[in-house]
């Protein structure tokens, strides 16, 4: 996470908080990027002792999880020398199982993909089938070489039980209720699964985008195809699937400093795929709800007496919404999803409204500007937040979160 320009965790000062004083330094390293950052300065954002980051620094150095960034510009006395992240040193997978289609991407510790893989999937198929197509996608993304992973974050349709590992009652496919998809993955991977809502995925792979700009691709050892792009009013789209946003007049720099801790870190990530569904970034995290059911954004009733849902309502902003996609009227399609997103923002009140998923990639312009178009004709605030393209896919989402407790933060 960015926190290179932002407030900064306290570090705590007992042999038993070890792991966290690590992960700590490691967190601020990685918002640091490839300029790093000197042992005086991890000190003072993190309010440990320089004895303590000295052996914590000389640690994560025996582990090759840190190196030498070079020497910053002397003040009188000796060059202090920077301390960086070393990307490679670890790697993550993330999967998108959607309803038809399986994405698998191999991460570094920057969260930029440097190996990952598409193919068909039929969720209806039962988790027997799915879980076979999971093990095949990350042995085909793992590294050749062995390079240690850290864990395989898993996105997959909610409802699901974020907590115990489980899926819930998936709307159409009653064969996946209650399967424990996080235990069965580990025991035949071997490693460490995060089970979350693909929308959950997204909102993470949204916010983390910021982290990722401060990694360049050109940086990246294993020099994977990932393009970033810059667009003015909401700054950062990085990824296989990256967009250029648009938005109000909120800068890129504005806009990090928020995901960083400077300012309000609040988005809702919007997917629009074979459903609708939300991911909720709230006070610097993915905000999931008691029960994991938070974000059942497509479930919100726009016209009593409606087209009936597959959830069983009538009237639902999924079913009005995918029905105007489905005749072609994607202009129509767009008003429908403002208005469910209009809805959202005079809840949460949030700075940025990113969209996703397949149906917005194939006409990024229309549902940006018709979402916006929704929100600044309802706006109750001239501030009214920035809607714009998601800066990464599902599975790139899935795989921030496996990181996640690496650097201190709950998956």
């Amino acid at each position: 996470m960015n926190r290179g320009s932002g407030e900064s965790r306290g570090g705590v000062n007992l042999p038993a908080l070890r792991g966290y004083n690590e992960a700590l330094l490691l967190d601020l390293l990685r918002g640091a990027g490839p300029a790093g950052l000197g042992r005086a300065e991890l000190a003072a954002r993190t309010g440990l002792t320089p004895q303590a980051v000295s052996k914590i620094t000389a640690r994560l150095w025996v582990d090759g999880l840190i190196a030498e960034a070079g020497r910053a510009a002397s003040t009188g006395g000796k060059p202090r020398t920077l301390l960086r992240l070393v990307p490679d040193a670890r790697h993550a997978v993330g999967v998108h199982l959607d309803r038809d289609e399986l994405r698998a991407v191999r991460v570094d510790l920057a969260g930029r993909v440097v190996a990952e893989s598409n193919g068909p999937l039929d969720f209806g198929a039962g988790p027997e089938a799915a879980v076979e197509a999971v093990v095949r996608a990350v042995r085909r993304v793992a590294d050749p070489a062995g390079l240690p992973l850290v864990g395989v974050g898993v996105a997959a349709p909610g409802p699901l039980d974020h907590r115990a590992g489980a899926m819930g009652r998936v709307t159409g496919f009653p064969s996946w209720k209650g399967f424990p998809l996080r235990g069965v993955l580990e025991g035949l991977l071997g490693l460490p699964v995060l089970l979350d809502k693909d929308t959950n995925a997204g909102a993470a792979a949204a916010a983390g985008a910021w982290l990722r700009a401060a990694w360049p691709d050109a940086d990246a050892d294993a020099g994977a195809n990932v393009g970033v792009g810059v667009g003015v009013g909401v700054g950062v789209g990085v990824g296989a699937h990256a967009g250029v946003g648009r938005g109000a007049d909120v800068g890129p720099d504005a806009d990090a400093d928020a995901y960083a801790g400077g300012g309000s870190p609040t988005c809702v990530y919007v997917h629009v795929g074979t459903g609708i569904g939300a991911g909720l970034w709230l006070g610097g995290g993915v905000y999931r709800g008691a029960r994991s059911a938070a974000g059942e954004f497509g479930h919100q009733v726009l016209l009593l007496d409606g087209p009936p849902c597959r959830c069983g309502a009538r009237g639902c902003m999924e079913v009005l919404c995918l029905e105007a996609v489905a005749r072609g009227d994607l202009s129509e399609a767009a008003r429908i999803l403002g208005e469910g997103a209009a809805n959202l923002v005079a809840l949460l009140d949030v700075d940025r409204v990113l969209l996703g998923g397949r149906v917005v990639a194939a006409a990024p312009e229309v549902f940006v500007a018709g979402v916006g178009a929704v929100l600044a004709a309802r706006a109750l605030d001239p501030a009214r937040p920035v809607v714009a393209l998601a800066g990464a896919g599902v599975a790139e989402g899935a795989a921030e979160l496996a990181l996640a407790p690496l650097f201190g933060r709950a998956g």
